[in-house]
């Protein structure tokens, strides 16, 4: 693989805010609220060169992992019901449970390995790591990939 086409996962905070306007600038043209690159580009105070220049090499994670298996860690404390409760936010953002992992807990907290399906009618991986991570207990997550 060369240098040119590696990817990386990076949290939002991180992305410039010209790479986050060319993504809101794709949105509009997709949804129609925008009919124009030029008219897009102004709604959002980007020039038409940058959102060329990287229109069509950054976008949302979601977009790309329709049909994918995303494989999730995270730390739980080790109280009964709590995977239940990961589980179920997952069921409500309609992701496909493929694997589940769960260690033995040490110290009160299990490790917990994840793969789930991403179909058509999932929600935004974003919106189900909010889900997760909002849960009381959860200590920590990772996204670990994608396949």
């Amino acid at each position: 693989m060369s240098e040119k086409d590696k990817y990386y996962l990076v949290k939002e905070k991180a992305v410039p805010e010209v790479l986050l306007k060319v993504i809101e600038a794709k949105r509009l043209l997709d949804s129609g609220k925008a009919v124009t690159v030029q008219e897009a580009a102004e709604q959002l105070g980007i020039s038409r060169s940058s959102f060329y220049k990287y229109k069509d090499d950054i976008f949302p994670f979601h977009e790309n992992s329709r049909g994918k298996t995303i494989n999730i860690m995270f730390l739980l404390d080790d109280e009964p019901g709590l995977l239940s409760n990961v589980l179920n936010e997952i069921a409500k953002c309609r992701a496909n449970i493929l694997t589940i992992h769960q260690s033995i807990p040490i110290g009160g907290i299990a490790s917990i390995t994840m793969g789930m399906e991403m179909r058509p009618d999932t929600r935004e991986i974003n919106d189900i790591i909010t889900a997760i991570e909002g849960i009381r207990g959860i200590n920590s997550l990772k996204i670990l990939g994608r396949e």
